[in-house]
């Protein structure tokens, strides 16, 4: 068997790659190209889509083809579609034609990392699946930071070096990563193991998979706590919902629009670096607390961190700082309050999903993670440019009521999430 170092951290980097350059790399380049906020917000938040609707074509993946096909196709499109980005970026047609090679990214991206998520555990013993979930979401991390970071730095300075020409910059930008994932492709055709189990789902038909998610939406509706449950999920990231895109553009639009003025490559560093870091610390000192002492006692500590700290835009819209160091320190600290109450998200969710049809529950509730940060993005950018800035950054934070209020309706065993003695 292939040497699990050889593919997991490969494997997992390729997987965040296109996701960050879907939600985050697409804002910085359109608002670079001229687009409103409205616009970015309302056409990139439609490319969380894909997340949204994942659970009704994932059980079908593996009725044609195995996992590894999967995988290797779908790198393959990926880095087709970041070619289509780099093409049309200089074209009359740009706005249709990236949207619709990133539309092609977020699909090909979504049923990556289904493929991906199932192979890990055909791929390796149980031990090394333990081992290697630190390494994995570690490299997920890299990804992150170097799309958000090292990326967006890159397209800033060949701005520099052709003279602010920046269709150019950011076509030649997504050349790179072009090449960079038809690179990914061809080790992870050579790499990636054949593991037996890695096969056709045989006696399993399209009529069987669609009885079989019947049973899973009846039972995922009848659960004791459904509604409150469902509330939850929508709504606790409701303020981050309104602020992950404005966020970003308010960093990088014009002082005389009521923004910080970032370039890309300060920006890169900001966001894609400093936020990033302060977004995985918080998550794994998340996860550390509520491991020892359960999710019940660190809700409510988790739900202040996820809101409180969204004041630093207030601060940051009002005084309209000009030195890096305030402003890193503001955005690590938001982000690091982020990560660490978005553990009491992703544990609920693990919650509700005990029971029959664990599996299947969770990846509903993954959905419904996607849609609360699609819904509330298609009118942020709209709503900010009705308010401004400093407003919309106010209404913010009115809105971090909604996360207290959804948080106390729900009722959590205190004993779920600490570690049990017999372990």
């Amino acid at each position: 068997m292939k040497n699990p170092w050889s593919w997991v951290p490969t494997l997992y980097f390729a997987e965040g790659i296109p996701y960050v350059a879907v939600m985050t790399i697409a804002l910085i380049l359109y608002k670079q190209l001229g687009l409103s906020n409205a616009e970015i917000t309302f056409y990139t938040s439609w490319l969380y889509l894909p997340w949204v609707i994942k659970p009704l074509w994932s059980p079908f993946i593996d009725l044609i083809k195995t996992k590894r096909w999967w995988i290797t196709s779908m790198q393959l499109l990926i880095g087709a579609a970041f070619g289509g980005v780099a093409f049309t970026i200089p074209t009359s047609f740009w706005l249709q034609g990236t949207l619709c090679f990133f539309w092609l990214m977020a699909f090909s991206s979504a049923t990556h990392d289904i493929s991906a998520d199932g192979f890990y555990m055909l791929g390796l013993s149980q031990h090394d699946q333990t081992w290697f979930v630190g390494i994995r979401s570690t490299f997920y991390r890299f990804a992150m930071i170097f799309g958000q970071g090292v990326l967006v730095m890159i397209a800033g300075n060949l701005q520099v070096i052709f003279r602010n020409n920046i269709a150019y910059s950011w076509s030649l930008l997504f050349y790179g990563i072009t090449g960079m994932f038809l690179a990914l492709w061809l080790w992870h055709s050579y790499v990636l193991p054949r593991p037996d189990e890695d096969a056709p789902r045989k006696g399993v038909t399209a009529n069987t998979i669609f009885s079989d998610f019947i049973a899973t939406l009846k039972t995922f509706f009848q659960k004791e706590q459904v509604l409150a449950g469902i509330l939850f999920m929508l709504l606790y990231r409701m303020p981050e919902g309104l602020l992950a895109k404005v966020s970003s553009l308010f960093l990088i639009d014009a002082a005389h629009k009521g923004g910080l003025g970032l370039s890309p490559q300060e920006y890169g560093f900001v966001q894609g670096t400093v936020g990033v870091i302060g977004l995985t610390l918080g998550g794994i000192l998340g996860g550390m607390v509520a491991s020892k002492d359960g999710l019940k006692k660190w809700l409510w500590p988790m739900v202040c961190a996820i809101t409180l700290p969204d004041i630093v835009y207030v601060y940051l819209a009002y005084v309209m700082p000009s030195d890096l160091l305030t402003i890193n320190v503001c955005i690590f600290f938001e982000q690091f309050g982020y990560g660490f109450g978005f553990t009491a998200y992703m544990l609920y969710l693990i919650y509700y999903s005990q029971g029959a049809y664990k599996t299947s529950h969770y990846a509903l509730c993954t959905a419904f993670m996607a849609l609360s940060m699609m819904i509330p993005g298609l009118f942020a950018g709209a709503l900010q440019e009705m308010v401004g800035y400093r407003t919309f950054f106010i209404i913010v934070m009115a809105f971090c009521s909604v996360t207290f209020i959804t948080a106390s309706l729900l009722k959590i065993d205190p004993e779920f999430g600490k570690k049990q003695k017999e372990e």
